[in-house]
């Protein structure tokens, strides 16, 4: 019930409040995936009536980041955006998971890239691709040898962002919402059938990216490590796409208000979207056990797939 009062009042201040109104109440519970508002993104895509800068094209992306949705792909992006020879596309393009998108041809999804220059890299995200079934094979049908990053977090901690999402999107849209107790439990089990926890096991979906793609293709950034702290993570992905090292800590400050990390870059600061970073529920202790025990062997297998651990167990 506090939480659907705070979530009330949350809604109201968005509506009636400017930006620089806006308060966020503080629970002490985790936020929700750090994403930053597109917006504000530095080097992203050009509109479309623009005319291009001499010497630049648009071109099917060297880097795909793949996943997963509320693991941290925006923030990844825009982290990434600061490099100078990286072009990132704007929107979340959603090519080869939507069969209506695919269905309109290459040349089409090249149209959606940013311009670059020949010594920059493009790169697109889109959550849903780490999760569809057939994202893989497309992908790989249009260049197998691509770079592919998926950031990951605590899956447990991931379905709780994915309620949180959906919560807060059905209260805007005065549609009717449901404890998150009463999603994940059926009938006295956990309910394995639901979509947020489906995302959240890693292994079934990696083994589908590893029929196509050899693991050395793929770079999993830590979604947690991201948040806490962002430079060794960037480093670690400008070693991966074979960049210069352009991103440093002067990149990154903690805003203590909000309680994160923010991007300063070319003279300007950039944080979250408003609708980012919100305050997870509270979730029944049993409840969570639950969760998190089922996920704990799709975890192990994750591990011994991508040979390597993350903080999570």
């Amino acid at each position: 019930m506090a939480f659907f009062l705070v979530s009330l009042l949350l809604l109201v201040l968005q509506k009636y409040a400017t930006p620089s109104e806006l308060v966020k109440p503080s629970f002490g519970t985790t936020l929700d995936a750090i994403d930053l508002d597109p917006v504000l993104a530095a080097n992203v895509s050009e509109d479309a009536t623009s005319s291009p800068p001499p010497g630049t094209s648009k071109r099917t992306p060297h880097s795909i980041i793949i996943g997963v949705r509320k693991g941290g792909t925006r923030a990844l992006l825009e982290m990434l955006d600061i490099h100078p020879e990286v072009a990132a596309a704007a929107t979340e393009v959603h090519f080869f998971d939507w069969d209506e998108n695919y269905a309109k041809g290459l040349e089409w999804y090249r149209d959606l890239m940013p311009y670059s220059y020949p010594h920059q890299i493009t790169i697109e995200k889109t959550p849903g691709y780490f999760t569809s079934p057939l994202a893989p094979e497309r992908i790989c049908a249009m260049n197998s040898s691509i770079k592919l990053l998926l950031i990951l977090r605590d899956p447990a901690e991931r379905v709780i962002s994915d309620y949180t999402q959906v919560y807060f999107n059905r209260l805007e849209n005065h549609k009717p919402v449901q404890a998150i107790e009463n999603l994940l439990v059926r009938s006295g089990s956990l309910n394995i059938r639901y979509k947020a926890i489906q995302r959240s096991l890693y292994d079934v979906h990696m083994r589908n990216w590893l029929k196509h793609f050899p693991l050395e293709q793929m770079h999993i950034v830590d979604g947690d490590a991201l948040i806490h702290d962002p430079l060794p993570e960037l480093q670690k992905v400008e070693r991966f796409l074979n960049l210069a090292p352009r991103i440093v800590s002067s990149n990154f400050y903690f805003n203590q208000t909000k309680g994160f990390y923010c991007i300063r870059s070319d003279g300007r600061e950039r944080c979250l979207h408003e609708s980012k970073g919100r305050p997870h529920p509270s979730v029944n202790n049993t409840v969570l056990q639950q969760l998190r025990s089922y996920l704990q062997e799709h975890n192990q297998h994750f591990f011994r797939m991508v040979k390597r651990t993350f903080s999570w167990q």
